[in-house]
């Protein structure tokens, strides 16, 4: 009809790791009801088996297809209360690709399926170090103990030598992530990293600025750069969560901070921190809130 407009949204303003869904914000449902308009979903099937964030942009031959759905009328969208929308909200974002691939029996045969896996499994499950895991070709391998993983062509992942301790990537990562709850719980969560650091200050490009030390830890976000010109600070409940990437415009892993009159992009020199940080800063938010 006239008059009409309508507003494509990415609610979960972030890209999934491990395939399944990333958090959404709680003021969806507030924002649905005041508009009082239909909200269609767009799924797209494929599109991560084809592409996963972690594996440098290697594309997989894998079909990708969309389904779109109406989840709430403008009369739903009044007559339902707030938590009941987001619950319908929740339901509809819950997804597990690496399953979808596993149930639809789509097979990735690519040898190069695994690289850069260690981006998100960046902690051994037998030895329990990090950092020291390497995604390359099928396997997945730590550098500490020796522990060897297969990648699957279903997308389940083996152990070589040993017991599986997870065949399933997302349990892998959820472990990761109740390790590191631990971690923040008794005070021992600390990242300090040197990075080089882009900011984005009029929406034309992203600059790059200079080198600079990021950290991050119980109180939040610490980011000093350019010999101390610039300090930034960023509390844990500023935000459920932080964008954060891989291979970024295929310059590196970033981690992204800032507030309405600067984004910094910081480039780790460390290797495979930025889904730890990712999860920290979103276990963090739930625990001071």
């Amino acid at each position: 009809k006239k008059n009409h407009t309508s507003v494509l949204m990415y609610p979960e303003a972030s890209y999934s790791f491990d395939g399944k869904a990333t958090k959404l914000p709680r003021n969806l449902g507030v924002l649905f009801k005041r508009l009082g308009v239909p909200v269609v979903m767009v799924t797209t099937y494929g599109s991560f088996t084809r592409d996963p964030l972690y594996n440098n942009l290697q594309k997989r031959k894998v079909d990708v297809s969309a389904e779109m759905r109406c989840l709430l009328t403008p009369q739903e969208c009044k007559a339902l209360k707030v938590s009941e929308i987001d619950d319908i909200l929740d339901k509809a974002f819950s997804f597990d690709y690496f399953k979808w691939q596993q149930d639809n029996n789509i097979i990735i045969n690519e040898d190069f399926r695994a690289d850069g896996l260690n981006r998100i499994l960046y902690k051994c499950p037998c030895c329990k170090e990090e950092g020291q895991t390497e995604g390359k070709g099928t396997k997945l391998i730590c550098h500490a103990c020796g522990k060897e993983y297969e990648l699957d062509e279903k997308g389940f992942i083996h152990a070589v030598n040993g017991e599986t301790e997870f065949d399933h990537i997302p349990d892998w990562n959820s472990w990761q992530r109740d390790e590191l709850r631990k971690e923040i719980e008794n005070g021992t969560y600390n990242i300090d990293l040197d990075v080089e650091v882009g900011m984005l200050v009029d929406y034309k490009a992203i600059y790059m600025v200079g080198s600079g030390r990021l950290t991050h830890n119980e109180n939040g976000f610490t980011l000093t750069a350019c010999d101390g010109k610039l300090h930034y600070e960023q509390s844990p409940t500023y935000a459920y969560s932080t964008y954060s990437d891989f291979f970024w415009y295929e310059i590196g892993d970033i981690i992204c901070i800032g507030d309405k009159n600067y984004i910094y992009y910081c480039f780790p020199k460390e290797k495979d921190v930025v889904s730890k940080i990712r999860m920290a800063a979103e276990e963090m938010y739930k625990l001071k809130k």
